[in-house]
């Protein structure tokens, strides 16, 4: 075992999976977008293999075109994480949570609530959003940038302040001597910025790890600068491993320069995978989800990405010599770049499509041996603290991660073989936090 194991969550937004054909497989239960239980038993998966958390994403509008899919999201994610966390008892719960439109109370509130019921398991996935249909159904104008991520400063603060408004001092209850608490330390914060403010106390103790840990998307400019000073895992989309190294130096810089150990902020890549017993099961199990998906509609989307018209009806033929020799690189990425070489060999355009090339995450059709292997490489490059793993098909793909390559990470001392704590914090590797972190005073953006 590394003395810094590598770090691994999955992203569960829809009980399919990601692939847009997982929804219309004959296995798959069209109404299960809404039902809990599904969600329980994907966490539960999660949680067997030994997984450090789950995270969820969240729009406060209808996310996803509802003629062709389910909806991305569809249940608040915080209190589907309550069902969650009474369900489950290691894997941490990391759901998202505006700062565009909830209160520090309320956040700091349901938050702790969420970390008490869990003892210690929770994250907050902190964004600010920036879509005009979600101010729309707050009733709002879209705010300039700077009134945006002033609001976010001001909501973070407030909240890790509220969170340290019921200090470890106030003790627990003693039947002996009648003291319920020491009211001493459950004090007032009385905060206010020019867009939020709160009174406080809190309600309820601290976790056994202290407060929830923020997560927050890698982004540019105030939102990057923004996730040096707070978070402590930062999920990136990188195209690349040149892409990804370049995104874990920008977030370690930025740490730093807020006066922080950037040994603190883990970057985590979101990868995706498909996995067979030999690689052509992989593709061809693969090749099933994109005639699910409409494969008229995907081979639209592979002539974009090749730069050429293909007719639906030549799915199954090779590209023409003229075809081939008419690709160019134009954006040079690594499903570009993929989807090239495989009609160089003579692939047809239901085989391409079947080796991943429009996932929108980097990763590997293939065997669990592939995958880990691409795992280890980035890992060993240092362009990545860990990986949020994309799964494009919930039914079978979360249970063949787990089973199959799980179990080779960890025989090559890359994943320890159980939990080695209990909350998000020690899973992560990160000390307990009560309240903001005063490294950072000077950044207060409240009076």
């Amino acid at each position: 075992m590394t003395s810094k194991p590598m770090l691994l969550g999955t992203v569960l937004g829809t009980t399919y999976g990601a692939h847009p054909g997982a929804w219309r497989m004959p296995w798959a239960d069209p109404n299960a977008y809404t039902d809990v239980e599904t969600h329980v038993r994907t966490a539960k998966i999660a949680e067997r293999g030994g997984l450090d958390y789950l995270f969820y994403p969240d729009r406060v509008f209808i996310w996803g075109d509802l003629e062709s899919g389910p909806p991305i999201v569809s249940i608040d994610p915080v209190m589907l994480m309550g069902a969650i966390a009474y369900a489950t008892k290691k894997v941490g719960l990391v759901p998202s949570m505006s700062t565009s439109f909830n209160e520090p109370y309320g956040i700091a509130r349901q938050l702790r609530a969420l970390d008490v019921m869990s003892h210690g398991r929770a994250g907050w996935n902190l964004i600010p959003s920036y879509e005009p249909e979600a101010f729309a159904n707050y009733g709002r104008p879209v705010p300039s940038k700077e009134e945006k991520y002033g609001r976010l400063h001001e909501v973070i603060q407030i909240t890790q302040a509220l969170w340290a408004s019921w200090g470890r001092e106030a003790g627990t209850p003693d039947k002996v001597t009648g003291r319920f608490a020491d009211t001493s330390h459950i004090q007032p914060i009385n905060l206010h910025g020019r867009q939020v403010g709160s009174r406080g106390p809190l309600q309820i103790p601290p976790s056994e790890q202290g407060q929830p840990v923020i997560f927050m998307p890698f982004a540019s400019g105030a939102g990057i600068q923004a996730a040096g000073m707070y978070a402590n895992g930062i999920i990136g989309n990188p195209y690349s491993m040149a892409d990804a190294r370049s995104q874990r130096d920008i977030i370690r810089s930025v740490t730093e320069n807020a006066g922080r150990n950037p040994d603190e902020a883990r970057y985590l890549s979101f990868v995706g995978f498909g996995l067979g017993a030999t690689q052509q099961e992989a593709v061809e199990r693969r090749m099933a989800l994109e005639d699910a998906a409409g494969i008229e509609q995907r081979i639209s989307q592979l002539s974009r990405l090749l730069g050429l018209r293909l007719d639906p009806a030549d799915r199954d033929k090779p590209l023409t010599v003229t075809q081939v020799q008419g690709l160019h690189a134009r954006s040079g990425n690594q499903q570009e770049t993929l989807a090239h070489r495989l009609a160089s060999q003579g692939r047809t355009p239901r085989e391409i499509l079947g080796h991943g090339v429009l996932d929108p995450n980097p990763g590997v059709v293939g065997t669990a041996e592939q995958v880990a292997d691409m795992f280890q490489e980035w890992w060993d490059a240092g362009v990545t603290d860990g990986f949020t793993i994309v799964i494009d098909d919930v039914h079978d793909g979360f249970d063949d991660f787990v089973d199959h390559v799980v179990p080779i990470l960890r025989r090559r001392g890359l994943r320890p073989d159980e939990y080695q704590g209990s909350t998000l914090r020690d899973h992560l590797g990160l000390p307990e936090q009560l309240g903001p972190d005063p490294r950072l005073a000077d950044g207060d953006a409240t009076s």
